[in-house]
């Protein structure tokens, strides 16, 4: 089964996981050339997400108002650390950057975590490797954030250079499984 697969069981089309692997690949490479305009803009990133969500936020409150008192403050404070990120990013981008490396590092341990149980699961000793790599990574960043300050375009490079090329790998992967299930005609 693919790391890719949905809740009922199905899984992505091949071609979707190359593409996202392709271009989360050439993400990584950006953030290789370019790791101080690449950090900028990732808090330029972060900052138009926190808008995004805490609208989002908001707005759900009128499709589900069970707990809306949380959503709304939730989305009020989305907001407010959106427009605090994007009214000062330069200041933003010292202090954002330590909680993205947080972020980054429950991200990486999370990712890990899923990368462990495809492994598990008939994924092979490559990505159980590497989801232990970064789960171990991730506690890294977690625990001494401002040393992942320093190289967090970097380590987003590593990861996204690493997950871009896992994902190619992984659609082919697909495509050929997807081949061999299919029957064969006979004319």
């Amino acid at each position: 089964m693919s790391s890719y697969a949905g809740g009922r069981g199905e899984a992505l089309p091949w071609g979707l996981v190359l593409v996202e692997g392709i271009v989360v690949a050439l993400l990584g490479l950006i953030l290789l050339v370019a790791p101080g305009a690449s950090l900028v803009f990732l808090v330029w990133l972060l900052g138009i997400y926190l808008l995004i969500a805490g609208i989002f936020r908001i707005i759900g409150i009128f499709s589900d108002s069970s707990s809306w008192g949380w959503k709304l403050a939730a989305g009020i404070l989305c907001l407010v650390a959106g427009l605090a990120i994007l009214s000062n990013p330069l200041w933003s981008t010292t202090v954002a950057s330590t909680w993205l490396v947080i972020l980054v590092g429950f991200l990486a341990m999370l990712q890990g975590a899923a990368g462990l149980i495809v492994a598990f699961q008939g994924g092979g000793w490559g990505m159980g490797a590497l989801s232990v790599l970064g789960i171990l990574f991730g506690l890294f960043l977690v625990i001494n954030p401002l040393i992942g300050v320093a190289t967090l375009t970097l380590i987003l490079a590593i990861f996204m250079l690493i997950g871009g090329v896992g994902a190619v790998i992984q659609g082919f992967r697909m495509r050929r499984e997807g081949a061999a299930q299919q029957p064969r005609r006979v004319r």
